[in-house]
């Protein structure tokens, strides 16, 4: 019995050491994967570091278009339309034919004014003779000084009469020319609301046709006077400069969002503000060669607020909202520690915003694995591929072919 006791111990012992070496190989393993693990809880994000840079500001106003000049056509003599002289929808030059009036009675006053002008001008030579003659006799006592009164006046009056009739003339030839109602300006002609053989009348309300020059035309738009406050707040604290050269160029876009190939100027700021939308006008001439462009047209104005020149724009995707509304970004710190930042936004240009305060030139903002950061945690930075982004944004916005 006692080989068998001996023998016995040994396999016990023999399978107690097997356990506990199984029992630390296990725990090494643990160990290992456990490291692994601490090493792959490290997130990877992508970010973007901040540069100021220098940005042009503008602003998009709401406006429409309006005739640079416009002409509305009425006739200055009562008659009845002989001719229309101009097919609808035409260009027409200044002085243009329009409307041909029948003449025939302002021609016949013509004529008469011109007869009795002669009439009173034949009659003055008889009549100045006679004063003279008046003069010789009373010095010899031969006529009474009412006789030579009387012949002085007489005198008087035919020149009088002379005058009267060159005006009567030359109101008749005034009349006359009237009649041909021409065009005052150089433009396009609308419709003709009349018809030969209507009857007109002098100054009638009713407006015969309008002649209106398209090119250039103007582009009227509405600022706010907030928005005129704001933009002299940030000239006189020097956030924004001016730019004298490029200042007053304005771009078009039409009412589809295509922007129009000629650039307008900026020609003036009205004075007065309107009570009831508190906002003022602003008057921009734009060059119309095609005449694209038709008053009363909407169309919106791109004006140049100013120059930004430390400019700090950040990725609209980097940036996430709180619950209040405010907006914030993560940002890296230099021992990889993320960072909430909260922002004051000015405004969004192409896919960026414009950070009024919150961020400086050279911090590092995460745009990609937000989701697998939090505030205090470690993180591996990567460099954001900002062109790859920007092709994939083009390509998405670029209408699929069938």
């Amino acid at each position: 019995m006692l080989p068998c006791r001996n023998g016995c111990e040994t396999v016990r012992w023999t399978m107690i050491f097997m356990v506990l070496s199984s029992l630390f190989f296990l725990a090494a393993c643990n160990r290992g994967q456990d490291q692994q693990a601490s090493k792959a809880a490290v997130p990877e994000v992508a970010v973007v570091t901040i540069e100021a840079r220098q940005v042009e500001l503008t602003t998009e106003l709401p406006g429409r278009t309006s005739a640079y000049l416009v002409s509305e056509i009425r006739p200055q003599v009562n008659g009845i339309i002989q001719k229309r002289n101009f097919r609808e929808g035409s260009d027409v030059q200044a002085g243009e034919l329009l409307y041909q009036i029948d003449p025939a009675p302002f021609q016949v006053a013509l004529d008469s004014a011109k007869a009795s002008l002669g009439k009173a001008q034949a009659n003055l030579p008889a009549i100045v003779s006679r004063a003279e003659r008046y003069t010789w006799l009373l010095d010899q006592k031969a006529v009474s000084r009412q006789d030579y009164d009387d012949a002085t006046a007489a005198v008087g009056q035919a020149k009088a009469e002379i005058e009267y009739w060159k005006a009567a003339v030359e109101a008749a030839r005034i009349n006359l020319g009237y009649t041909r109602v021409t065009a005052p300006i150089s433009g396009r002609v609308g419709k003709s609301n009349v018809t030969d053989g209507a009857l007109v009348t002098a100054y009638q309300p009713l407006a015969l046709a309008t002649v209106q020059q398209l090119d250039p035309i103007y582009v009227d738009v509405t600022q706010s006077t907030v928005e005129l406050l704001r933009l002299r707040r940030n000239l006189e604290a020097g956030r924004l400069t001016s730019d004298g050269k490029n200042g007053k160029k304005v771009k078009i876009l039409l009412e589809d969002g295509t922007p129009y190939p000629e650039e307008g100027n900026l020609q003036f700021r009205d004075v007065t503000v309107d009570p009831a939308t508190g906002s003022f006008t602003l008057r921009i001439v734009v060059p119309n060669p095609n005449d694209l462009l038709l008053p009363g047209m909407f169309v919106r104005a791109v004006i140049q607020e100013g120059i930004a020149e430390q400019a700090i724009l950040v990725p609209q995707q980097g940036v996430s909202r709180n619950p209040k509304g405010g907006a914030f970004v993560l940002v890296v710190g230099d021992t990889g520690t993320v960072q909430q930042r909260d922002l004051s936004l000015n405004r969004a240009i192409g896919d960026q915003w414009l950070v009024s305060s919150g961020l400086s030139a050279g911090e590092r903002v995460i745009v990609e694995g937000m989701l697998k950061a939090r505030p205090g945690a470690s993180v591996k930075c990567v460099s954001f591929d900002t062109s790859k982004r920007s092709a994939e944004v083009s390509n998405s916005k670029r209408p699929a072919v069938e």
